[in-house]
């Protein structure tokens, strides 16, 4: 992906928060000679190699068991906040008129080897983790125990267990932080007047970066 290095961000730590906060990603893989996208949720596990490890599932009946180019890395694109940013926001527009409309966006790119998973028990330790991820919190949390395990493991044989082994990351934060500190201000305070909550993320992000930039975060 094309990264100006103004909205780089290369911090592994700073790149797995995003994916664990976006974890529905997109896996793109080569496939009988086609480019083939597929969309799952994926569970990062930093502590399984220097880069970390994706984890997940998809349904058996998926030609990526037969199909899938091992000689090429699969690509896995998490999308993290996005939004319009409009001219009419920049202060600066009121003095000279030169600005245009963008897109602020943070997007994390993961490349790796995908290794697909046969063993039951490996499938429903992924599944436990990923249900106990999004069940966390909840009033009345839902359990894979509580389905009966005749259910379980019927549902267990038509799915085959996804391990991606990370070799390249690639984070961009596209958050205004290109601009003068004023704009950017301006920025954030048009995308809390969106009232929206995609509007609302982008302006924490465009905040947050702005402080780093001030040297007031990390």
């Amino acid at each position: 992906m094309f990264q100006p290095s103004v909205f780089r961000e290369e911090r592994i730590e700073v790149m797995h928060k995003m994916m664990r906060q976006n974890p529905f990603a997109s896996l793109v893989s080569l496939q009988d000679g086609e480019m083939v996208a597929d969309h799952l949720p994926l569970v990062v596990h930093p502590e399984l190699s220097e880069q970390g490890k994706l984890r997940g599932h998809l349904s058996r009946a998926n030609p990526i068991g037969t199909k899938l180019d091992q000689s090429t890395d699969v690509l896995v694109i998490f999308q993290g906040p996005h939004h319009y940013v409009t001219p009419s926001w920049y202060p600066s527009k009121m003095e000279h008129d030169k600005v245009v409309p963008t897109w602020n966006y943070i997007v994390v790119h993961a490349r790796g080897k995908v290794t697909l998973q046969q063993d039951p028990e490996w499938i429903l330790a992924q599944l436990t983790e990923l249900t106990e991820r999004n069940e966390l919190g909840r009033r009345a949390p839902w359990k894979v125990s509580d389905a009966p395990e005749e259910f379980i493991a019927r549902q267990l044989r038509g799915i085959v267990g996804v391990e991606i082994e990370i070799t390249a990351l690639q984070g961009t934060w596209k958050v205004s932080q290109n601009k003068a500190v004023a704009d950017s201000q301006g920025v954030s305070e048009g995308l809390r007047g969106e009232e929206s909550d995609n509007a609302l993320a982008m302006a924490l992000c465009v905040e947050q970066r702005r402080r780093c930039t001030d040297g007031l975060g990390s």
